[in-house]
This record gives C-alpha cells, sequence and structure tokens, in this order.
C-alpha cells in the first residue's frame, strides 16, 4: 500500500490535507527550495493540530553540501514533535564527513529519513552505508525543481531496486519528486511505503501556490484506485 504523503507549509494547508484524507503530513517551505524549511514554531503548531492522527515529517533546509549543520539542525526540528526529520544529502558515495554528521545526527534526535538526489541516486552500498548511520528511512526526490521529475529521471527498474534495497535494511521507503497523478499508476508496483506530493496538489501544478482542494481530491482517488488495482492483481496471483 502506497501512503499518500502531502507537503505543507502552514495551518492552513496542514488543515485542507488532514480533511482531505492524507495518510502523512510534510512540513516544508516550497519557496526555499527543494526542502525549504518551515519556521520551528509552525512546525509545533502542525504538530498540535494533527494530534498523532498522522505521521508528520520536516526538513530542514537545503542543506546538501554543508554537512557540519545537519546536526544541530536535525536537534533542533527534533524539539518540535515532528515523528521524522528529513535531511537532504549528495547520497551517491557518502563522503566520511557525511556519515559522521548523519550518525550524529540520528543519536541525538527522533527519527531521521534521508532524502536522496534523484539526480544522482544512491546505490545499494550507499544505502547500507545510511543504515549504519542510524537512518529510519529514505526516499528520493529532485533537487532541482526546474527539471524532470522523478518518472523522468529513472527507469521503474531503478526504482524498484531502489525499493528493495531499502526493504534489506529494513527502512522505510518514499518516491516523490515533482509526481503527477498521472505517476501513480506506474509508481505503485514499485512497492514504496508512501509517494510524496506537492505540485500536483496546488492549482496549475505550482508547487509554489497553495494547496487546492480539486487537485488535491484527485490525487487521492488516484491513489485509492491504485490500491484498490494492486489488491486486486496479488489475489489474482495467490
Amino acid at each position: 500500500m502506497n501512503a499518500m504523503l502531502a507537503s505543507v507549509r502552514n495551518l492552513d494547508e496542514a488543515r485542507m490535507a488532514l480533511d482531505g484524507g492524507c495518510d502523512w503530513l510534510d512540513i516544508k517551505e516550497p519557496a526555499q527550495g527543494a526542502l525549504g524549511q518551515v519556521a520551528l514554531e509552525v512546525v509545533s503548531e502542525i504538530v498540535e493540530l494533527a494530534a498523532a492522527r498522522v505521521p508528520v515529517s520536516a526538513t530542514i533546509g537545503d542543506r546538501w553540501d554543508q554537512a557540519a549543520t545537519i546536526p544541530d539542525a536535525v536537534i533542533a526540528m527534533s524539539a518540535t514533535g515532528v515523528d521524522y526529520v528529513k535531511v537532504g544529502l549528495r547520497a551517491r558515495g557518502l563522503y566520511a564527513a557525511t556519515r559522521s554528521a548523519m550518525g550524529e545526527a540520528c543519536a541525538g534526535a527522533r527519527k531521521v529519513i534521508a532524502v536522496c538526489m534523484a539526480e544522482a541516486p544512491p546505490t545499494r552500498a550507499d544505502i547500507a552505508s545510511l543504515a549504519a548511520c542510524g537512518v529510519r528511512g529514505v526516499m528520493l526526490d529532485t533537487m532541482d525543481k526546474h527539471g524532470p521529475g522523478l518518472t523522468g529521471l529513472l527507469a521503474d527498474q531503478d526504482l524498484r531496486d531502489f525499493v528493495s534495497a531499502a526493504r534489506e535494511w529494513q527502512l522505510l521507503v518514499g518516491l516523490a519528486g515533482r509526481l503527477k497523478r498521472e505517476d501513480i499508476a506506474r509508481l505503485a508496483p514499485c512497492g514504496a511505503d508512501y509517494l510524496g506530493f506537492r505540485s500536483a496538489l496546488c492549482a496549475a501544478g505550482e508547487r509554489r501556490a497553495s494547496l487546492d482542494a480539486l487537485a488535491f481530491a484527485a490525487v487521492r482517488a488516484a491513489l485509492n484506485r491504485a490500491q484498490v488495482r494492486n489488491t486486486n492483481n496479488a489475489s489474482e496471483v495467490n
């Protein structure tokens, strides 16, 4: 089953996402980059609003090349009460400094999810290294929000291999990166725990715009259909 992760930037969007049936709230500011950070006090308010109804994660900003800043940022975000803190990494061929920073962050904070660049996806060995650091999950996402989306960058087999490698280390695994509603049928069979959306939930597919109720409902409905289809296919196989 693919859970629906909805990226939100404020309380109003969080309310809409919860009312619309999201399975996971992810807090980030799209106007500040791929993984822009929302103010800590706003994150705390959204955590209170969610009241443990769904998992809540939050990003710590675009720190792809700033390993030394990761531990303190993760610990500060963890103090808001989020379930997971997401850290963007250049994960292919992890540098020693990055491994050290991630190990420190994982030791001192709530659960950490490594967000790996879809433009340079990690190898199985890289995912093993992240697991050794103590991360609880990995996901693919695009760093360049003006370039191709996830499905334009990677083949289905690449995505299945990523999910398989995460499963080998018992990690949560997600797929995101300018996903469109039409991508859901293709991605659902890959077996990720969740699919992440922002632009597809907004008016005209513009990630910096506010969430749009009709767009949100269309994505939720497409995910529901994919889940029914996968269940029926599994029953036929059995």
